[in-house]
């Protein structure tokens, strides 16, 4: 009996041993088969793209694949007052002193097709029932002083587009004129046109009040 358990637990230990050797892989596979040559290169996928690069030849495919990764993010617009508490959270961030950029706002369009002054509120009522039974859109001016409280019926780049908007309206409607406002103050984009994935994660998380609008992808990138 004793020699019967012998023989056998010899017996199963030579089949592990051939079995984990790779002796009986034409019955069973041995173990991590799939992570031992040739059995790795087998299951490669296009392995004909693998190219083995030496330090020199790696360093400019490095620095095209960071390239690819960086990106234009802004934030703003800012006026000459907020611009500055801006700025000081990007230092916070640790950003350095020239990674970022003032750029320029286009102004908006300042001339207007305009329909006021109304001081009395009668007026400003049958004003505002004229549009309407006109089906006008319309806003009512809150700045600058002088125009506050008239009536703006478009807004335009030039004078030239803002006079024949007050041409085509209806005959009807008098005491319209075109306006133009005068320049506002400078704004300003807070820019950074090559932000690096890290530092545009981190700046689009940023949630914080001197930050107008948060930081997005620049305007006009595809």
């Amino acid at each position: 009996m004793l020699r019967g358990l012998v023989a056998l637990l010899l017996l199963a230990n030579l089949a592990f041993l051939g079995w984990s050797q790779g002796w009986l892989a034409a019955l069973l596979p041995p173990p991590h088969a799939g992570e031992r040559e040739p059995g790795r290169i087998a299951s490669q996928v296009h392995p004909e793209l693998v190219r083995v690069l030496n330090p020199a030849a790696a360093a400019p495919a490095l620095e095209a694949a960071h390239a690819a990764a960086r990106a234009c993010i802004e934030s703003g617009p800012y006026t000459d007052a907020s611009v500055a508490a801006a700025e000081a959270l990007l230092t916070q961030q640790a950003l350095p002193a020239g990674s970022w950029t003032r750029a320029p706002v286009a102004p908006p369009p300042l001339f207007l097709v305009y329909a006021g002054r109304l001081t009395e509120t009668a007026a400003r009522h049958r004003r505002e029932e004229e549009l309407r039974q006109l089906q006008l859109p319309y806003e009512v001016l809150s700045e600058p002083a002088e125009y506050a409280g008239g009536f703006v019926l478009s807004r335009h780049a030039t004078r030239a587009d803002a006079e024949a908007a007050l041409a085509a309206l209806p005959a009807a409607l008098k005491g319209v004129r075109v306006v133009e406002l005068p320049a506002p103050p400078p704004q300003y984009m807070l820019r950074l046109a090559q932000a690096d994935s890290d530092t545009q994660t981190r700046l689009r998380a940023l949630a914080a009040p001197a930050l107008v609008g948060g930081f997005r992808i620049c305007a006009g990138t595809p």
